[in-house]
């Protein structure tokens, strides 16, 4: 089975941490994702640009529009995804756990990917 780890964290408390914290986070973050690609478990991630870079368009009534920033006003924006493959929840809830990130705040959503076949 397949997961999606969505690390989210406040964008305003993640900078305002020391820099020396952030260095130690990302570091472990390399050490991690190292030890889950030679597991076989990653499949692949990404850090995301702050949310003051994207860009999101909707559609109704068969118009489109585009504005700066994210889709909702929120407390906590997604920093960062890492899809991995798993033997079950469990298992994926055991990687989750082992995200640097977590013990200055973050939090990161396991959710089961449903792959879609193209038509």
């Amino acid at each position: 089975m397949h997961f999606m780890l969505l690390c989210t964290m406040n964008e305003g408390e993640w900078s305002g941490l020391p820099e020396s914290t952030r260095g130690e986070v990302m570091r472990d973050y390399g050490a991690l994702l190292q030890d889950l690609a030679r597991s076989g478990h990653l499949k692949t991630g990404a850090k995301l640009q702050p949310t003051a870079t994207a860009a999101t368009i909707r559609g109704r009534n068969g118009r489109m529009k585009v504005t700066d920033g994210p889709f909702a006003e929120a407390k906590e924006q997604i920093g960062g995804f890492h899809l991995i493959e798993c033997r079950d929840r469990d298992e994926a809830v055991s990687i989750a756990k082992r995200i640097p990130s977590i013990r200055v705040g973050a939090a990161v959503e396991v959710r089961p990917v449903e792959f879609m076949e193209p038509a």
